[in-house]
C-alpha cells in the first residue's frame, strides 16, 4: 500500500500529462507510490490510451468557450488546450470544443472529471474522444479548465484572442440591466486578475505570507520593531486594494473602486463570485 500522500495538484498534473481521468490518475499515482513515470506506465497497462511521446509536452495554445443559460443564472467556461496554435485553429479541434461545451450544458457536470465521463452522440466519452483526436492530430489535447457557476445573475467575457474567459456572479441585481456593468467587471477581472472578490475571500496562508514579506521588507529598511506590525498591516491593506476585485480601482475610472462603481449602478449591487481561466496559465 502507498505511504505517499497524493495531492490534488499531483493528480491534476498527471491528468494534464496524459489526458486520463482524474480518478484513474489518482489510483495510478497511489499504486505507483507517487512516481509519475510508473503511474503513466500503469495507465497504459490498464488500457488507457496514453501517448507517452506527448505526455510531457506543454499545452500553451487552444480555445476558451462559454455558455450562459437562457435565464442568465448559470454560466459555463471550458478551456480546451493543445500544443501549437495551428492545431487550435483546426476544424476538428474546434468542433471538439463545441461538442464538449454542449455536453456540459446538457448534463451540468460539477467537475472536469464528471465532464470527461459524459458520453457524446457517438457513444464515446469526452475523454475517449479527446484521446482519439490526440492520436489523429499528433498533439496532446486536454481540458485545461472547466468552470460551472450559478447565481442571481451571471455575465461572461471572452477575450479577443479567444484564449481567456471570465464568468462573474452578481448579487443584489434585482432585475437591473447589467449589460454594461457586467462587461466592465468581467474585463476588469481579465485585465487585473484579482485573487478574490473581497479581503474575506483571501485564504489565511496568503495573508500570512504577505504579512511576513512586508515585515521582512520593513525590518530591512531599518524601521523600529515596535512599528513593524502597524506598517505591515498598512501594506496588507494595500495588497487587498490591489488584489481583491471589489477594492480595486475601476480601470475605466480610477476615482472609484469596483464596489463603488457597482453601487452607483444599483444600490446593493455586488459581485459574489467570479472565475477567470486562460490557456497556458
Amino acid at each position: 500500500m502507498s505511504t505517499v500522500q497524493i495531492s490534488a495538484a499531483d493528480v491534476n498534473k498527471l491528468r494534464l500529462q496524459t489526458g486520463a481521468g482524474m480518478m484513474d490518475c489518482k489510483k495510478a499515482l497511489t499504486e505507483a507510490n507517487g512516481d509519475f513515470e510508473a503511474a503513466i506506465d500503469l495507465l497504459r497497462k490498464k488500457g488507457q490510451k496514453v501517448s507517452a511521446a506527448r505526455s510531457g509536452n506543454a499545452t500553451a495554445e487552444g480555445i476558451v468557450l462559454v455558455n450562459l443559460s437562457a435565464d442568465g443564472a448559470n454560466g459555463k467556461l471550458i478551456a480546451l488546450a493543445c500544443e501549437t496554435e495551428p492545431v487550435s485553429k483546426v476544424e476538428d479541434f474546434r468542433n471538439l470544443g463545441d461538442a464538449i461545451l454542449a455536453a456540459a450544458v446538457a448534463n451540468n457536470p460539477a467537475t472536469t472529471e464528471e465532464l470527461e465521463q459524459i458520453k457524446l452522440a457517438d457513444g464515446r466519452t469526452v475523454a475517449e474522444t479527446i484521446t482519439e483526436l490526440t492520436g489523429k492530430i499528433g498533439e496532446k489535447i486536454v481540458i485545461q479548465s472547466y468552470e460551472n457557476v450559478s447565481g442571481e445573475a451571471v455575465t461572461s467575457y471572452i477575450h479577443s484572442n479567444g484564449k481567456m474567459g471570465v464568468l462573474v456572479v452578481f448579487g443584489g441585481a434585482q432585475g437591473a440591466d447589467l449589460t454594461e456593468a457586467g462587461k466592465d467587471v468581467a474585463m476588469q477581472i481579465a485585465a487585473m486578475s484579482p485573487i478574490a472578490v473581497d479581503k474575506d475571500g483571501v485564504d489565511a496562508s496568503t495573508i500570512e505570507r504577505e504579512l511576513e514579506i512586508a515585515k521582512d521588507q520593513i525590518r530591512a529598511e531599518g524601521k523600529p520593531e515596535d512599528m513593524v506590525e502597524k506598517i505591515a498591516q498598512g501594506k496588507l491593506n494595500k495588497f487587498y486594494k490591489e488584489s481583491t476585485l471589489l477594492n480595486q480601482e475601476f480601470v475605466k475610472d480610477s476615482s472609484k473602486t469596483i464596489a463603488q462603481m457597482l453601487d452607483g449602478v444599483k444600490k446593493g449591487l455586488t459581485v459574489t463570485a467570479f472565475k477567470r481561466i486562460a490557456i497556458g496559465a
